[in-house]
């Protein structure tokens, strides 16, 4: 007897015409199959996707699995296959890993990360080695990497960074402020040798001029 495009009884130890198989072969798997409102036995040597191999000593047996967006799993409760778009972590499916943990995109995995210490204090405001003779400088401060990643592949976050700082002492003892020359100092300087360079062109003019007279 045939349902649809699948035999009924095939792998069957014993079959029904209208709800197919009733108990399978040895090493199979039952599986119940649900079409609408109607439902009738498979014997597979797999389960499908969402379900899971349960063997006892009565009947091998297609069991679902309870884990939220898995698509294949071990037991009721671990998966081993997320389904597209989710991390697999621990038997579970995941959107995003866990703090501590990164993601492995080849494998949709998450896996340990690169663990990091604490920020330390900021450092001393400092420019070019020194402490003093600028109005600003950078201060820096660190961490430690605690634990490193179980890939090399993972990168780990950044153990330093820098800041803008303003200076502590602008004068060095027995010296001078450094000044950088301002912008509107550039533009009178650019402004002076824009009207000396005009000047001398109208006087080598009026040179000119007198000459040809």
């Amino acid at each position: 007897a045939n349902y649809g495009p699948n035999p009924i009884c095939k792998g069957c130890l014993s079959c029904s015409k209208d709800n197919g198989c009733i108990r399978c072969q040895h090493k199979l798997f039952f599986f119940l199959r649900r079409e609408g409102m109607r439902q009738y036995g498979e014997c597979l040597h797999s389960c499908p996707s969402g379900y899971y191999g349960l063997r006892t000593p009565d009947m091998n047996r297609c069991s679902r699995c309870r884990i939220e967006n898995c698509d294949s799993c071990f037991s009721r409760d671990f998966c081993t296959k997320c389904k597209t778009g989710f991390y697999s972590h621990r038997g579970r499916c995941f959107r995003g890993c866990p703090p501590g943990f990164a993601a492995l995109e080849e494998l949709m995995e998450c896996v340990e990360g690169c663990e990091v210490g604490q920020w330390s204090e900021w450092g001393t405001c400092s420019r070019n080695n020194k402490t003093c003779g600028f109005k600003w400088g950078l201060e820096t401060r660190t961490r430690q990497i605690v634990k490193k990643p179980a890939k090399d592949t993972i990168p780990c976050p950044t153990i330093a960074e820098s800041r803008r700082c303003k200076m502590a002492l602008r004068h060095c003892p027995g010296g001078k402020l450094r000044r950088r020359p301002t912008k509107t100092k550039d533009k009178k300087k650019k402004k002076k040798n824009l009207m000396e360079r005009a000047q001398k062109q109208h006087s080598i003019f009026l040179a000119t001029d007198k000459t040809s007279q």
